[in-house]
C-alpha cells in the first residue's frame, strides 16, 4: 500500500546522511517487503544534511515523505524528527547502509504481539575494529542490564519496532548521536514497558561508516549512566557507597592492628565519603520519584 498522510499501521523512519550508491536499492527493498505484507505503511526519509548527491537522488524517489535537515545534526536528531512526524501505530527504525535485513521488517512488526518494543538482536558483529568494539559493547550492555535489572540482548541495534504512542513520551530525551538507540531502549525498560529481542542477521556495511569507535563508545557508556541516574540513581550510588564503606572498614581494621587502636584521619574521611555518597543517592532517588512524569500510555 502506498504511504499516506492518514493513520497507518507502520511508519518506517530512515535517517540519511551521505548514502549515495545504495539508497534507492534499500528503499525499494523496504517498499517491496511492505507491499507484500498485510500492513499499511509510510516511509519517512530524513535527509540529515547530505552533501554527496544523496540529497538529489532522494528527489526522484516516489512514495516517501521527505524531511530535510539543513545541516547534519546526527542520527538521533533525524530519528527524533521522523518519530515525531510519524502517523503509524508502530514505528520502525532502521538504516539504509545494507547492514540490516530490511526485507524482514513485516516479520519484525509481527513479533510485537505482547511487547511494546521489539529489537532486532544481531547474531554477529560486522563493524570495524571488532577486537575493541566487541568487548566494549559487551561491557556497556552488561552494565545496562545490571542498571535496568533486565537481560538486554542487544543494546544498540539500529533495527527495531516500537509503539509510537509510548515512544513520543521520551523522544525529547534522545541525544543527537548514535546513542539514541540506547536511550530509547532504556527509556522503555525504566518505565515498565516490555522489550523483546528477536535474532537477526547483520551484514557488512555499504559505504563509509560514520561511527567513531572512541567518541561514540564513550557517548554510549555515558548515556547508559545518565539514563540510570535519571530513573534509578540508587543503582549507581548505593554500590559506590557500599564499596567505600567496605574500604573504610578494612582500613579501620588495619589501623587498629598496626596503630594500637588509633584511628587515622584518612580512614575517617573514607567513612564520611561513604556516608555522603549514600545520602546523595537517597536524595537523588527522592527527587526522581517526586518529579517522575506519570505514564500517559499503559504498557501492553
Amino acid at each position: 500500500m502506498s504511504p499516506s498522510e492518514n493513520l497507518c499501521d507502520v511508519s518506517v523512519v530512515l535517517p540519511i546522511y551521505n548514502e549515495r550508491g545504495h539508497l534507492r536499492e534499500e528503499i525499494d527493498r523496504i517498499k517491496k517487503a511492505l507491499d507484500a505484507s498485510k500492513y499499511s505503511y509510510e516511509i519517512i526519509v530524513i535527509d540529515d544534511g547530505s552533501n554527496d548527491g544523496s540529497e538529489r537522488d532522494l528527489e526522484s524517489i516516489t512514495d516517501i515523505r521527505l524531511i530535510r535537515h539543513p545541516s547534519n545534526r546526527g542520527s538521533g536528531a533525524a530519528r527524533r524528527t521522523g518519530t515525531n512526524a510519524a502517523v503509524g501505530r508502530v514505528v520502525v527504525w532502521t538504516d539504509v547502509d545494507m547492514t540490516y535485513p530490511n526485507d524482514e521488517i513485516p516479520w519484525l512488526v509481527d513479533q510485537m504481539e505482547g511487547y511494546d518494543h521489539v529489537v532486532g538482536a544481531r547474531r554477529t558483529e560486522e563493524g570495524t575494529l571488532k577486537l575493541f568494539r566487541k568487548p566494549a559493547k559487551w561491557f556497556i550492555r552488561k552494565l545496562a542490564s545490571y542498571l535496568t535489572e533486565t537481560d538486554i540482548k542487544d543494546l544498540n541495534s539500529g533495527l527495531r519496532a516500537f509503539r509510537r504512542d509510548v515512544a513520543v513520551q521520551y523522544t525529547h530525551h534522545l541525544p543527537n548521536g548514535f546513542s539514541c538507540v540506547t536511550t530509547l531502549t532504556m527509556s522503555f525498560l525504566a518505565n515498565g514497558y516490555s522489550v523483546g529481542y528477536v535474532p537477526i542477521d547483520y551484514f557488512p556495511r555499504a559505504g563509509r561508516s560514520k561511527f567513531h569507535w572512541w567518541r561514540d563508545t564513550k557517548r554510549y557508556l555515558l548515556q547508559v549512566i545518565r539514563m540510570t541516574l535519571s530513573y534509578n540513581p540508587l543503582k549507581v550510588f548505593l554500590p559506590l557507597g557500599g564499596l567505600l564503606f567496605v574500604v573504610a572498614v578494612a582500613k579501620l581494621g588495619f589501623d587498629w592492628s598496626s596503630r594500637d587502636f588509633r584511628l587515622s584521619t584518612n580512614t575517617l574521611l573514607i567513612f564520611f565519603a561513604a556516608l555522603q555518597v549514600t545520602t546523595l543517592g537517597l536524595l537523588a532517588d527522592l527527587v526522581v520519584r517526586a518529579t517522575r512524569r506519570r505514564l500517559d500510555v499503559d504498557p501492553v
